[in-house]
C-alpha cells in the first residue's frame, strides 16, 4: 500500500510539474507583489496573519503527534499548492492570474493545517520564483491561506450532507478560490484607493482586472480537487480530518 501512495504521490506531481513547465510569464500575478503595498498595510497584514499562523503551527504538531502517517499527505498538498499557485495564465488585462490549491488541504486536514502550509509556499514561491514577496508574504497568506482555507472548509462541511459528496467538494474549492481573490481585491483596493479616497471604485477596478480568468479558474480547480480527492489511496484518505464523508463518497 505504500507504494500505491507514493505512486499516486508522484503521478499527481508530474501532472501538475508539467503544467508548471509551459506556465506563462507576466509582469505580476495575482500574489501581491513586493513593495506594491504601504508599509503601514504589510505591517496590518502580518499582524493579523501571525495569530493563524501559531495556531496553524500547535495543530499541526498536534496532529503529527497523533498519526505520522499524514506526512505523506501534508508532503503531497504542500508541494500541489506550491505548483498550483505558482501557475500563472494571462489576463486579457494585461495582469495575470492563478489557482490556489488551497481547498485540496482545507478539506482533507482542516483549515488550520493549511495557515501554516500556505505561508510556507509563499515564502518559497517569493525565494524561489519572485512570486509574491516578503513584506507582502501577510496579506497574500491571509487572502489564500486563511480566507480560501476557512471558506473552502466551511463550505464543504455545509454541503457535505444535503449533498453529493462530490458536489460539495467542487463548491468548496471554486468558492474558495473566488473568495481568495476579492480577498485579495480588497487588499489591494485599501492600499490605493482611486483619487486617493474612493475605495469602492477601486475596488471595482481590481475584481475587473482578474475577473476574466478567475472565474473559468475557480471551475477548474473545483473539478481538479475532486478529481484528485476520488484517485487518493483510501488509507491515506482515512487519516484525514473529515475521513469518513470523503471514503464513503468521493
Amino acid at each position: 500500500m505504500r507504494s500505491e501512495k507514493m505512486g499516486t504521490f508522484q503521478s499527481i506531481l508530474s501532472v501538475t510539474f508539467m503544467i508548471f513547465l509551459f506556465k506563462g510569464s507576466h509582469a505580476y500575478g495575482m500574489h501581491i507583489m513586493e513593495g506594491y503595498l504601504p508599509i503601514k498595510w504589510s505591517i496590518f497584514w502580518w499582524a493579523l496573519y501571525l495569530p493563524f499562523f501559531f495556531v496553524g503551527v500547535k495543530k499541526l504538531k498536534q496532529s503529527l503527534s497523533e498519526n505520522l502517517e499524514k506526512k505523506l499527505l501534508i508532503s503531497l498538498i504542500g508541494a500541489f499548492i506550491f505548483l498550483v499557485s505558482a501557475i500563472k495564465l494571462p489576463s486579457l488585462t494585461g495582469s495575470s492570474s492563478h489557482a490556489t490549491g488551497i481547498a485540496l488541504g482545507a478539506i482533507l486536514l482542516g483549515p488550520s493545517s493549511v495557515f501554516v502550509l500556505g505561508a510556507l509556499v509563499l515564502f518559497f514561491q517569493a525565494t524561489l520564483l519572485a512570486h509574491g514577496g516578503y513584506t507582502t508574504l501577510g496579506a497574500n497568506a491571509v487572502s489564500m491561506a486563511v480566507v480560501g482555507a476557512l471558506v473552502s472548509y466551511f463550505i464543504y462541511t455545509l454541503f457535505r450532507k444535503r449533498m453529493n459528496n462530490k458536489v460539495a467538494i467542487f463548491l468548496a474549492a471554486a468558492l474558495g478560490d473566488l473568495l481568495t481573490y476579492i480577498c485579495t481585491a480588497l487588499q489591494l483596493a485599501l492600499a490605493h484607493p482611486v483619487d486617493g479616497v474612493n475605495y469602492i471604485d477601486s475596488i471595482i477596478k481590481f475584481l475587473g482586472v482578474f475577473a476574466v480568468t478567475q472565474i473559468p479558474l475557480a471551475i477548474i480547480e473545483g473539478l481538479i480537487t475532486v478529481v484528485i480527492i476520488n484517485m487518493l489511496p483510501v488509507d491515506l484518505i482515512s487519516s484525514t480530518l473529515i475521513k469518513k464523508e470523503v471514503t464513503a463518497n468521493a
